[in-house]
Order: C-alpha cells, then sequence, then structure tokens
C-alpha cells in the first residue's frame, strides 16, 4: 500500500468541475489582480469565520507582516512568540527590525507556554504572537489576561487608570500607544478552529491565515487572509497590501505588493463550500489515529477541551525517528518533521544570542516530533496500515 501524505489530487478531483469552472470564469475576464472573485471570497470567509473583515494576500508570510505594518511595530520593538514554529513567524518580525523574544512550548499543546509570558513582557514589548500549531489555538484566555495585567501595570507607571479590561473597546480605546500590547494570531495552520467556541480567526487584535496548497484550506499556490473586527485596522491592511494606496497612485502609507490573484481567490471560494465537510472528516482522521494509536509507546497529540483543532498536522512523538522514518517510508507510508530544529538555534537567529539549553521542551519536542499522514480523505483501511506499521516498529 502507497499512503498519498497529503492527498491534494484527491480533493481536486472531488471538486474539479466546480474548480474548474470557477478558474475558466476568471479566465474568460482575464482581470486576474483583485478581480471580483477576491472580494467574494473575503466575504465569504467573513461569513465562515465570524471576523468583521477578511482581506486576503499574497501568502500566510505575507499576512503577518501586513498585520505587524498595520500595527505600526517599529525597529526594537519586541514580540514574544514561540520558537517551535515555521521559521515566518520569527521572521517576518525580524524582516521589521523588531526583536523575536522566545518563550517555551507546553509539552502536551505544543504551543506557547501561557506561564512564561509574563516574565518576557518588558517595557519595549509591543505584541504577543501566540502561534496556532498543528491546527490547535494556544491559550488565549490566559493571553488575554496577561495583557491586560500588563497593560494596566503600564498605566499606573504612567500615572493613568487601569484599563477596564481586554475585551472593553471602550477602554482599549483610551489607551496611550506605549500601554497597549496587541494579539496577533498566527493562524497558518489552523483555519476553522475554535478556542471556547470562538473561530481562531476571530481571536487577538489580528488572526492570520495561510491557504498554502498543503494547508487545511489550500489553494493552488500561495495565498492567505488577514481577519480583525477593527474597522480602521481593516482600512489600513486593505492599503498596505496594494502599496499604501488609499486611491490609486496616491500612496498614504509605505505598502508592500502583497494581494491575492484572483484565480486564487476563485479556488479556495469553491473549496470553502466544502470546508466544513473536509474539516470534519479531518477530526474524524485524528480521532481513529488517537484510538489505534492508544496502546503504542509514543506521546500522541493532547488538544485542550476548550479547544477544537483543524488538525493541520498529526503529530506524535517518538524515540529513534530516524529509525522509524526510514522504515515507514520503505513501507509506503510518508512522514514529516515540524519542526527538525527551534528557531533559537537556527543560523539566521545567531544575533540574538540564545544558546542550547535556554528552552529545553521546545529543543526535546524538536527531536522526538513526527508528522503522519493527514488529509480528510485517509480510509479507515489505510489509517489502519499506518498505525499497525507505526506500532510495530516502536515496540
Amino acid at each position: 500500500m502507497t499512503i498519498d501524505f497529503a492527498n491534494l489530487q484527491k480533493q481536486y478531483q472531488l471538486y474539479k468541475e466546480e474548480i474548474d469552472t470557477a478558474m475558466q470564469a476568471v479566465l474568460e475576464k482575464s482581470n486576474y489582480i483583485m478581480g471580483e472573485e477576491v472580494r467574494t471570497l473575503e466575504t465569504d470567509l467573513q461569513h465562515f469565520t465570524g471576523a468583521r473583515h477578511a482581506i486576503t494576500c499574497g501568502s500566510g508570510t505575507d499576512a503577518l507582516l501586513l498585520a505587524m505594518m498595520a500595527l505600526d511595530i517599529r525597529p526594537g520593538d519586541e514580540i514574544i512568540t514561540t520558537p517551535f514554529t515555521f521559521i515566518a513567524t520569527a521572521e517576518t518580525i525580524a524582516f521589521l527590525g523588531a526583536v523575536p523574544v522566545f518563550v517555551d512550548i507546553d509539552e502536551k499543546s505544543y504551543n506557547i507556554d501561557v506561564t512564561k509570558i509574563e516574565a518576557a513582557v518588558t517595557s519595549k514589548t509591543k505584541a504577543i504572537m501566540p502561534v496556532s500549531l498543528y491546527g490547535q489555538p494556544a491559550d488565549i484566555a490566559a493571553i488575554e489576561a496577561i495583557v491586560e495585567k500588563a497593560e494596566g501595570r503600564r498605566q499606573k507607571v504612567e500615572g493613568r487608570e487601569e484599563t477596564k479590561g481586554l475585551n472593553d473597546p471602550s477602554a482599549l480605546s483610551l489607551l496611550p500607544s506605549s500601554s497597549k500590547i496587541y494579539i496577533i494570531i498566527d493562524g497558518a495552520q489552523s483555519f476553522g478552529a475554535t478556542f471556547d467556541g470562538k473561530s481562531d480567526s476571530s481571536l487577538g487584535d489580528i488572526s492570520t491565515t495561510s491557504f498554502f496548497p498543503a494547508k487545511p484550506l489550500g489553494c493552488f499556490g500561495d495565498g492567505g487572509a488577514l481577519f480583525t473586527d477593527d474597522d480602521a485596522l481593516a482600512e489600513k491592511i486593505r492599503a498596505l497590501r496594494v502599496h499604501g494606496q488609499s486611491k490609486r497612485y496616491h500612496h498614504k502609507y509605505i505598502g508592500m505588493g502583497g494581494r491575492m490573484d484572483t484565480l486564487q481567490c476563485a479556488v479556495v471560494d469553491v473549496k470553502l463550500k466544502h470546508y466544513a465537510k473536509d474539516l470534519r472528516l479531518r477530526q474524524e482522521v485524528a480521532a481513529t489515529y488517537t484510538r489505534l494509536l492508544q496502546e503504542g509507546d509514543i506521546v500522541l497529540p493532547a488538544v485542550d477541551p476548550r479547544a477544537t483543532s483543524a488538525w493541520a498536522q498529526y503529530s506524535v512523538r517518538v524515540k529513534a525517528r530516524e529509525m522509524l522514518q526510514s522504515k515507514l517510508k520503505a513501507a509506503g507510508i510518508p512522514t514529516a518533521v515540524h519542526y527538525p530544529m527551534p528557531l533559537h538555534l537556527q543560523e539566521a537567529f545567531q544575533y540574538l544570542d540564545y544558546k542550547h539549553g535556554d528552552f529545553p521542551v521546545s529543543e526535546k519536542v524538536s527531536e522526538e516530533i513526527l508528522s503522519l499522514p493527514m488529509n480528510p480523505y485517509l480510509t479507515d483501511e489505510e489509517i489502519s496500515y499506518i498505525t499497525h506499521k507505526v506500532l510495530e516498529l516502536v515496540q
């Protein structure tokens, strides 16, 4: 048996007629940049997520950049995030001249350890950027409480009254810029996930996602989106993604070319119509994996009872990972490692002066983590075959 890791071809064949028709409509109109399908997708994304504004962009990386640009992140500002993630999370922070401040991860969820965030907050902290790793949102309730406490402390220092609470817009609007700490959700892997019944795309000040082909909701190239309930931020993001234009050839901001092209929007909009079903199938695949792997000498993924996961990956922890990968490959089972080296040990971030041992949980998990095939179309027979081989090899 040969298993397909993401099975993108299967998905295309399922929705081929709709996708081909949608793409042909764009070709007939030849409106490849900012065509009507762009706004159609954004409207449908708003309806799906419940977010007030959805703004498409060129990639998940562009989404992070646009979010920070909209929030006026400047050189020297500090953004607290996790070292156990894809490099784009911290790379975009560094690209703007800001400083990634890493906090270790929770050993069960692999998301940022919220008990360690408060100690990392300084007078230079401008934002916290949790990553919804493998499809599961971080503990946003705890992060909001940390932000509220830190903002209140800053206001006292400045001789101001404490904020009434993070979820009170009237209180937030009174905060001076030096007191505000933003929450930016890196939801590149978690579109469709929830925390306390609320869409991952509706969390934080700005939430981002990626439509990279292998993501739970993917296009046929690069694409991404930002979500916010703030009208002013949404207006600014829309301008920033087209070189800061307020109107054609009139530039209010220094922006970027960050648009998602019309063809990709047409593709994602078709897939979005089927996404609730695909998401449910992903959750069923994950549940079957968990049930069949219970007795093995491996660490299974854990989902916070307050959350649901989009299951971008089904990642387990094993000993002798390279041996297991090799033997699974010989058996026709592809695997992947997300991620083999934490960001604080990457050469690109040497200038931050972190060292081995600074984030022991991230380092331990990076040596053991292994992603098994995950897509909505895995059959019970395929999952049984995969889990049987894994258990056979780890005993």
